[in-house]
């Protein structure tokens, strides 16, 4: 058995992780972390995992965590990652970071959009955990970058076309909306009940951090920049990830010819279902899931083609994609834990 820890364990991202942990036949959580829940047991602050850890939440020590695990999952908010993380690769550890931290490969970049940078020498190291077009740089790596949700799906709705170069990468928009999980758990006014139910809204414009991350893996993938407009919504659900990419198209192509390619990308890859002409994505058929399902449409009126993913955006977008990329850093296989259906209804 691998042993793993858990870093901020008492965010959604973390009981997540646990969640899928505690199904993984080659794994033991052994160590969990949390500075407002130490000293209580997993079961009391979460009645979901009472009778499947007999764990309880210590303060975060890293050294203390690194002497009792291979692997650490750092599920805690940008900023706090960098201070942590350099410990715990001193110590042997591999780690995977769900914060922004090392997603960015420029400092200045990162900085630009967030604060400057504490750790500035492990952001070449950093490996982008998106296995679907990183795997084998992950298989190597002692220190992997999760991605964001919204770059997960606008990522994976967008590389065959980019890399095909049947879209003009100037014209990109991304069109994406949330549930309120994204948002964290901590409270907040703009995500209680009363302000989410009933409501659709827009925000983080015309600036949301998850930009820089997006264009540096689309222009990774087309190999020139690629500067884009992207715009997130709040959605009164809990969980799930809807983006709807437009481009215009380069050259005269048919759905047909958009969807074999499609098919033929993804044909090796067990979490990306392609559907077939016609169905568009629905949040509610991966909910729980660490599928991203992708529909597609092209419009022969504005010569445009549409590429919509709908994923978790707590599984593939956060905790079951930090197990994916477990999984390729011990040496597993990749879909081990993961192999289970979405949640319907």
């Amino acid at each position: 058995m691998h042993k793993v820890a858990v870093i901020g364990a008492s965010g959604y991202t973390g009981v997540e992780l646990l969640r899928l942990l505690a199904g993984h036949p080659q794994v033991t959580v052994t160590c969990v972390t949390s500075r407002q829940q130490a000293g209580q047991s997993l079961g009391e602050v979460f009645p979901s995992l009472a009778g499947v850890y007999d764990l309880n939440f210590e303060a975060v020590e890293p050294a203390a965590v690194a002497g009792r695990a291979e692997l650490v999952f750092t599920a805690v908010p940008h900023q706090a990652a960098m201070g942590m993380v350099p410990a715990l690769l001193a110590a042997g550890c591999k780690v995977i970071d769900l914060s922004a931290d090392y997603r960015l490969h420029d400092a200045a970049v990162y900085a630009e959009w967030y604060e400057p940078h504490q750790t500035p020498e492990l952001l070449a190291e950093a490996v982008y955990g998106l296995p679907e077009l990183y795997r084998e740089q992950v298989r190597g790596a002692r220190l992997v970058a999760n991605p964001g949700c919204y770059p997960t799906s606008a990522a994976l709705a967008l590389a065959p076309l980019l890399r095909a170069r049947l879209i003009d990468a100037a014209t990109i928009i991304i069109d994406s909306k949330s549930g309120t999980s994204g948002a964290g758990r901590a409270a907040k006014v703009d995500t209680l009940y009363c302000e989410v139910n009933e409501g659709f809204k827009a925000y983080g414009l015309p600036r949301h951090r998850h930009t820089p991350e997006i264009e540096q893996t689309l222009s990774e993938v087309a190999g020139v920049p690629v500067t884009i407009s992207f715009t997130p919504h709040l959605v009164p659900v809990n969980r799930g990830i809807l983006s709807t990419c437009y481009a215009s198209l380069a050259a005269d192509v048919s759905l047909t010819a958009v969807l074999a390619l499609y098919r033929e990308t993804y044909a090796g890859e067990s979490f990306v279902r392609v559907l077939p002409e016609g169905h568009l994505p629905n949040i509610n058929q991966v909910r729980g899931s660490n599928f991203c399902d992708i529909g597609l449409a092209v419009d022969p009126r504005t010569r445009r083609v549409i590429a919509v993913a709908a994923i978790d955006n707590l599984v593939k977008g956060a905790a079951g994609q930090a197990l994916q990329n477990m999984n390729l850093l011990l040496g597993l296989p990749e879909g081990l834990g993961l192999r289970t259906a979405g949640l319907f209804p």
